[in-house]
């Protein structure tokens, strides 16, 4: 029995943990799979939990924070689909500028908001919503159906984007522009159209996950509060090769290296905390390393299209 309970608690924090890298992973993935490419993920999830936080401190509606933050991250994407697909820019450097605009942006803003306080503005935290009678089943129920709104979000995003990219029109359509543009604008597909909303994809999914950490895992906002999980979500897109499912496995894992080292860190090794905050990004590390040659990119991925170049 105590073991069953061990199992319920590490699994249902996993998940917990790993719900932003999943919802921003699967943002970039649909942008990923048009052809653009956006490792400018830190500033939509940056801005989506910045956004979202001052929203609910302010208003205290959940509802608007969660608007807010969708609209944070999409505002940071659509800035890269601009610069990305209008003008040309190349993507790798447009994405790291976002990364570096987004954090200044968030910390001039928290500090014209809240001046210098030694004590951070905190929110109440979004509760959890136990499925009736599905909450109540040994383990699974513990873990997946007594969790947050956002859990159940993810499933059903994950669900909606795996039948859109492989049982739809749209989704073949968004495959052949990220692998060939050209044939796919002598098709009819209007390439710039689907990047485009590819990028408004991305963006609200990113500001989902920038939302989470700040509504429902912590109730506070501040500097560099996503502290690189932008950039490990790119590795769930790579881990879970541009997959639905894949990127949400990938997520798990290195959710539950981050669970783990909680959990860790609280049995009272003796360890270095600092060398228990390493394990999760040390981790996605190694997944990395195994999986070197592997990528199944898109072949016009991060490659601007000009239908007057052929």
């Amino acid at each position: 029995m105590e073991l069953l309970i061990v199992i319920t608690t590490f699994g249902a924090a996993a998940i917990r943990m790993a719900i932003p890298l999943a919802l921003a992973g699967l943002g970039e993935s649909i942008s990923e799979k048009s052809g653009l490419l956006n490792i400018g993920v830190e500033a939509i999830m940056l801005c989506g939990a910045f956004f979202s936080f001052i929203t609910l401190f302010f208003t205290g509606s959940f509802f608007l924070g969660i608007l807010a933050g969708i609209l944070g991250g999409v505002s940071m994407s659509m800035i890269h689909a601009l610069l990305s697909i209008r003008y040309k820019a190349n993507q790798t450097i447009v994405g790291l500028a976002l990364n570096f605009f987004a954090l200044g942006l968030t910390s001039f803003l928290f500090l014209m908001g809240f001046g210098q306080t030694t004590t951070l503005p905190s929110t109440p935290v979004m509760s959890n919503l136990p499925i009736p009678l599905l909450s109540k089943l040994p383990l699974l129920g513990g873990i997946l159906f007594s969790q947050n709104l956002f859990v159940y979000l993810l499933l059903i995003f994950m669900v909606l984007t795996h039948i859109w990219f492989y049982k739809t029109d749209f989704g073949i359509s968004l495959h052949a522009v990220g692998e060939h543009p050209i044939a796919a604008d002598t098709a009819g597909i209007r390439v710039h159209s689907v990047r485009y909303f590819a990028a408004l994809c991305n963006g609200a999914l990113g500001g989902l996950g920038g939302a989470y950490l700040t509504i429902v895992k912590l109730g506070f906002f501040q500097e560099n509060l996503t502290e690189g999980k932008g950039y490990i979500a790119l590795v769930t897109v790579i881990l879970g090769k541009r997959r639905p499912f894949g990127v949400l496995g990938a997520a798990l894992i290195i959710g539950g290296a981050e669970a783990l080292q909680i959990r860790l860190q609280t049995m009272g090794t003796g360890i270095p905390s600092q060398l228990f905050s390493m394990f999760p990004y040390l981790m996605t590390i190694m997944a990395l390393l195994l999986t070197i040659g592997s990528a199944d990119a898109p072949s016009a991925l991060g490659i601007p299209y000009d239908r007057d170049e052929r």
